[in-house]
Parts: C-alpha cells; structure tokens; sequence
C-alpha cells in the first residue's frame, strides 16, 4: 500500500487500501474495518490517515493480518518513496517502491482524471 507520511500524519493511498465488499471474503472485510477503526479519518475516496500514536499498533495490525497467509505483501505492507524516510515504528512493515512499477497505474489515473474533467 502506497504511503507517505506529512506533518507527522501517515496517509495510505485510498487505491491501495483493500476495498469492503458486501460478498467479499471474511479475512479481507475484517482487514478493512480493523484498518477503518484506528484510521484517524478515512474519508470516502480519499487517501486514509494515521497520526502517529497508531503506528505501533497498525505495524503490529499489518504483521499480523500478513503472517496470516490469506493477504498478499502489496496488501499488507505500507510502500514509500525511494527518497523517503521510513520511521522506526513502520519500518517492519514497511519498505520503498519503485515508480516504475507503478507507471501503468499513474497513466490510468491520468485518463481517468483527462476523461472526468471533459465532462464539465
């Protein structure tokens, strides 16, 4: 899950976030509202947020729901930038990304956005 952290906040791509689904699996749908209940806010279609007092217990939450089996890394591990700073409290569960695995996503999003603002 693609993340960065500002003002000591932590947000997690609201894209990245494994989805509820009404039908979905057990573990996936638990994995989501035990992510929604120490959110600090997770808006509708808006990037999740944690404050730093949740780290600890979100990099516990992300270990275990990841050594469970049932849930892939991309799922279960937050993903910074290259240039970023991963704090000491995130970073067992944590690691960077590489961009270029990600260029196919940011070219979808584009046309996505391209395509919605033509409308108006």
């Amino acid at each position: 899950m693609r993340a960065h952290i500002y003002n000591e906040v932590l947000f997690i791509r609201n894209e990245d976030v494994p989805p509820y689904k009404k039908k979905g699996s057990m573990v996936r749908n638990s994995y989501f509202w035990a992510l929604k209940s120490i959110s600090d806010r997770a808006p509708f279609e808006k990037d999740w947020e944690f404050e730093q007092s949740v780290w600890l217990a979100l990099t516990r939450m992300l270990t275990s729901f990841a050594e469970s089996g049932y849930l892939g890394l991309k799922e279960t591990q937050l993903e910074f930038e290259p240039d970023d700073d991963i704090p000491a409290l995130l970073k067992p569960m944590a690691t960077w990304y590489d961009p270029a695995d990600y260029e196919e996503t940011k070219a979808e999003e584009d046309m996505h956005a391209n395509r919605s603002n033509s409308r108006w």
